[in-house]
């Protein structure tokens, strides 16, 4: 049996590697190894590893790698604890293939600890940038340590290609969230409303907002930016999902929490709506505001706009459902009445990022790739 593990860290990798967790469990040729870690495992952030033992895995590992703290110092320290800690864990699960998603640093330690450990890594959604976070340069530090590729469209592929990598070792299979929206029965209207314990309104938008992690002192003021425009929208619901564990991310929780207090008649907000409720509510929006990277990759495929605002996802490829706009209160209210009008004269194109079902080539794919001599990589150098 290969022994293939998942690293998973916070509720947004672990609803996007869903379906692919769940084939390599069902697989002959596979014994699937799941270790959780960060936000999974804080409270604060919902517990979220109760939901990937409800899902039916078992979790062979629990890595506590967050500390009491967002600032850069907390983060770097985590990061160092979590080598420290997955390098321990690797030496005890011994894999054959390390399998990991995207851009956190809490991927990044694994990462650094298998290669130190001479496990291949296959790394999906590689090739992709957002110039306004630090993730830009995490994301390719994780390229160039794996070994195998599963990007999310060509010109990411390419792009992988152009860090010197085989282009035989490196797949465009398509956004791996895309799955959950084919294969996920989602919620009624009426089911939705008694899930979150409030009643939708005739509009309704999602917003949610991270921080901006290469602008110095941004989180509150462009989230107050925000805020502001949000309080002009009359006779509207506004949901709120809460950031993840990134740096300045608690002044965003306490101004999303005041938010929320003083407009109670038309405004919630969840720590993690999970992956089910989230993508239902997606049925019922006219907007999804903010700069999460769903807004880009998921969202389209529900035909609706995106108001995706700053440079966080700058970069990232983007279908003609996005609206970009200013961190600034009157760019942001502009583009909002712009998606608002949307829906009624426009025509979306298909998501960018495909219709497929992902883990349908990644399973087959790790249980016959030869890891044979894998480790040993060359620079595929592009000729001009």
């Amino acid at each position: 049996m290969r022994k293939v593990c998942v690293v998973t860290g916070t509720r947004a990798d672990y609803g996007l590697l869903y379906w692919t967790m769940k084939g390599l469990s069902q697989s002959s040729s596979i014994q699937l190894q799941v270790v959780a870690t960060g936000m999974h495992l804080s409270p604060e952030f919902g517990l979220t590893y109760k939901q990937i033992e409800k899902d039916g895995f078992f979790i062979d590992k629990k890595v506590e790698i967050l500390l009491s703290s967002d600032s850069s110092i907390g983060v770097s320290k985590a990061i160092g604890l979590g080598i420290i800690s997955f390098s321990e864990v690797f030496e005890d699960l011994r894999p054959d293939i390390l399998l990991i998603l995207g851009d956190r640093f809490e991927i990044l330690a694994a990462a650094i600890a298998a290669s130190m450990s001479n496990i291949p890594i296959a790394h999906c959604h590689g090739g992709e940038t957002t110039e306004g976070a630090v993730d830009e340069s995490i994301r390719h530090s994780i390229t160039k340590m794996s070994h195998l590729h599963f990007t999310s469209t060509e010109v990411y592929r390419n792009r992988v290609i152009q860090l010197g990598e085989d282009e035989d070792r490196v797949f465009n299979v398509g956004a791996l969230g895309i799955e959950n929206i084919n294969k996920l029965d989602l919620l009624s209207r009426k089911d939705f409303e008694e899930s979150i314990q409030a009643h939708l309104f005739e509009k309704n938008v999602l917003v949610t907002f991270h921080p901006v992690t290469l602008e110095h002192c941004s989180a509150e003021t462009q989230f107050k930016e925000l805020l502001d425009a949000l309080q002009k929208l009359k006779n509207t619901r506004i949901i709120i999902t809460k950031p993840n564990s990134d740096k300045d991310g608690r002044v965003i929780i306490e101004m999303i929490d005041k938010f929320v207090a003083n407009n109670a008649q038309n405004v919630i907000a969840f720590v993690s709506l999970g992956q089910m409720r989230y993508l239902s509510a997606m049925q019922y929006m006219d907007l999804v505001i903010g700069n999460s990277s769903s807004g880009l990759l998921e969202v389209p495929s529900f035909r609706i706009p995106t108001i995706n605002i700053g440079d966080r996802q700058k970069g990232r490829v983007a279908g003609d459902s996005v609206i970009n706009c200013l961190p600034e209160e009157t760019d942001i209210s502009k583009a909002i009445q712009k998606g608002l009008g949307w829906r009624k004269e426009k025509d979306f194109q298909p998501n960018p990022y495909g219709e497929e079902n992902a883990s349908e080539f990644i399973v087959p794919f790790l249980e016959k790739v030869s890891i044979e001599g894998i480790l040993k990589k060359k620079f595929n150098d592009l000729q001009y």
